[in-house]
């Protein structure tokens, strides 16, 4: 696996392509630069090394060339995050660019426009791959982000590299992560899986079930597994047509020794609201008319057991409807009892939107391993996919 701790840029433009997918607010200024921060290293270790960096990025999903998702709009926090002026040019391809491409000097960072611009860059076009591709000596991808699209900055550019192509620091560190997770691990191994729905997690589940000791499911999922089994949900979140695939992985879980812990108890609610009355209810006996929001106390103290008796910890869900605040003890519960097992060895992955939005809000994000950046990326990964991005860097 190239990194670029493999090449020297000493004279060289490295075209990165990074994952400045970052929110906004109504006066466009960045409200979370996680992602800008993430990508710090791999510029620095560049222009350290006497080079210069051409920066590409999607931001949003515009149809067309449209102001409001312009890059310009975080050139000044991108300046801010890295310590180094950001030139910018208000394209990614074409004579504009070419030129803004030469003129730039070692130590110098430039930003193109957003690709997205183009129709051309989901398409993954070649034309315009090759066009992109024109902007550096070598190509670095450290979007683990986008790196589950086949896209012509994440994907086919690569190909106009030979041998000029490596991950930058971000990406090699996800790679590794999840890789240490799914075949390296230190055992026991844990997954933890929630939200919503099984539909969304059946191949995540079917794939790691040979990796893991021990399986957590909690979430909106809980009650597919538990209404499977004849208990009584309530109003509770259900999909019917999985029931019969929730009762097929308990028992491939069972042939293969890997323990399944669902929640005994929970936090039932008459209304999908902070403001409900709510009751601790058996998972398996809620009232019609209630729904379980989240995991109850007793399901808290038995999942923290679980926790801290592993070695290697992976965390992609959370445990209850956290934005409400009704709702967030279980997830809270189970960052600290994650938070415990990591100050005493574990290796913690977290990943996945919902997951990484609650450690970010409850404050685990430097009590974890690792917090990975990529959702969909992550997922794919997990399902057991070699993601297109990865695989353009490793042919």
């Amino acid at each position: 696996m190239k990194t670029i701790n493999d090449f020297s840029f000493k004279n060289k433009k490295a075209l990165i392509r990074v994952d400045f997918n970052v929110p906004l607010n109504t006066d466009f200024e960045v409200t979370d630069a996680t992602r800008i921060e993430a990508a710090k290293p791999t510029i620095i270790k560049i222009l350290e090394d006497g080079g210069s960096v051409v920066l590409m990025s999607h931001l949003g999903r515009p149809k067309g060339v449209d102001a409001s998702y312009s890059l310009k709009h975080i050139v000044e926090k991108v300046a801010d995050v890295i310590g180094v002026q950001v030139k910018f040019v208000d394209d990614c391809v074409g004579e504009k660019v070419t030129s803004a491409v030469n003129s730039l000097q070692n130590g110098e960072i430039l930003l193109l426009e957003n690709l997205r611009f183009y129709a051309e860059e989901t398409a993954g076009d070649e034309g315009f791959s090759e066009q992109l591709s024109n902007n550096g000596d070598v190509y670095v991808n450290d979007a683990f982000g986008t790196a589950h699209r086949a896209h012509a900055s994440t994907t086919i550019v690569a190909k106009y590299f030979s041998e000029n192509k490596c991950f930058g620091s971000l990406l090699a560190k996800e790679i590794k992560s999840i890789d240490k997770v799914l075949n390296t691990s230190e055992k026991p191994v844990l997954a933890i899986l929630g939200g919503a729905k099984v539909s969304s997690k059946i191949t995540v589940i079917e794939n790691i079930l040979d990796k893991v000791d021990h399986l957590i499911i909690g979430g909106g999922m809980t009650f597919t597994f538990v209404k499977a089994q004849g208990g009584s949900i309530g109003d509770s979140i259900c999909e019917d047509d999985k029931m019969e695939l929730a009762l097929e992985i308990l028992e491939k879980a069972a042939a293969r020794n890997v323990q399944i812990h669902l929640p005994v108890d929970v936090v039932a609610a008459d209304a999908f609201s902070n403001d409900a009355t709510t009751q601790i209810v058996d998972v398996t006996k809620i009232p019609d008319g209630w729904q379980g929001l989240d995991a109850g106390p007793t399901s808290q103290v038995i999942f923290d057991k679980v926790v801290n008796s592993c070695k290697t910890i992976l965390w992609n869900g959370p445990l209850g409807v956290f934005e409400l605040e009704t709702f967030s003890k279980g997830t809270i519960a189970l960052g600290n009892s994650i938070d415990r097992a990591t100050q005493n060895g574990a290796f913690s992955l977290v990943g996945g939107g919902d997951s990484v939005a609650a450690v970010k809000q409850f404050g685990f994000a430097d009590k974890v391993s690792y917090v990975s950046t990529g959702g969909g990326a992550m997922l794919e990964t997990l399902e057991g996919k070699t993601l297109p991005g990865i695989k353009a860097i490793l042919s």
